[in-house]
């Protein structure tokens, strides 16, 4: 189950609980929208404090990170998404301070925080990190690597290697390539000062379209929250969302 289990009340005390459905629909408004806790309207039910109460509960229990992971499970059932792993590697910045913020250096030193992300061959997220907008995006290819949970698929075990990977010059450096051979990983990366990047374009609109997804929840667009588990909580529940609209059609 990937919702932890209610608490247990006494009988015939305190209000009635609002049912998970209800309250995870108040939150993937509040995702999408981009509105406050306090401006969520009352036809879902719980108000905004309840469902900022459960949100933090469900943050700390990472049931947004297993709810990604069932989707892409059902996909790869399903053979309708990522049977075959082959990553591309972007970003996606938000101007505000708070946890893991840093300068951006393209960006007149905004203080931002970065999403980087891994995705399958059609562009479903596959992995997330979040970072300072300083951090090379040389530094999160590893991590994001690490963390592609091993995919369900109709025949054969599960998958977590990438059958192959495709990236830009900013992640040509010997450590990577060392990284990514240790591993086993075939990988398509532009070499620099020697090879341009365009040539991988029929693979880079990919993550860029991915890209352009993200910035459909518009709680992503700017960090509110002080917190880095909440806005790595946002970021999960739109790839979840994200893959859940694939599975849907």
């Amino acid at each position: 189950m990937v919702v932890p289990a209610a608490p247990t009340r006494p009988q015939g005390g305190g209000r009635r609980r609002y049912g998970d459905r209800e309250v995870l629909a108040a939150i993937v408004f509040v995702a999408t929208s981009g509105c406050t806790w306090a401006q969520l309207p009352p036809c879902f039910g719980p108000s905004g404090p309840t469902a900022h109460r459960r949100f933090t509960e469900w943050s700390r229990a990472r049931v947004w990170a297993k709810l990604h992971r069932v989707v892409l499970d059902e996909l790869g059932a399903r053979r309708a998404g990522p049977v075959e792993v082959r990553g591309r590697l972007g970003e996606h910045a938000s101007p505000e301070k708070g946890e893991l913020t840093g300068p951006n250096p393209v960006d007149r030193g905004k203080y931002g925080s970065k999403i980087h992300l891994l995705t399958e061959r059609t562009g479903l997220p596959l992995s997330l990190a979040i970072s300072g907008a300083n951090l090379h995006d040389s530094q999160a290819l590893i991590p994001l690597v690490d963390a592609i949970p091993p995919i369900r698929s109709r025949r054969g075990p599960r998958r977590r290697r990438p059958g192959k990977l495709h990236a830009d010059k900013a992640y040509d450096h010997r450590f990577i390539r060392s990284y990514l051979r240790r591993r086993q990983i075939p990988a398509r990366i532009a070499r620099r000062g020697i090879e341009s990047s365009q040539r991988l374009g029929r693979h880079r609109w990919v993550i860029e379209r991915t890209v352009a997804w993200l910035s459909g929840f518009r709680r992503l667009h700017r960090r509110y929250e002080v917190k880095v588990d909440h806005f790595a909580a946002f970021a999960s529940i739109a790839a979840a969302v994200i893959c859940y609209r694939r599975l849907s059609k």
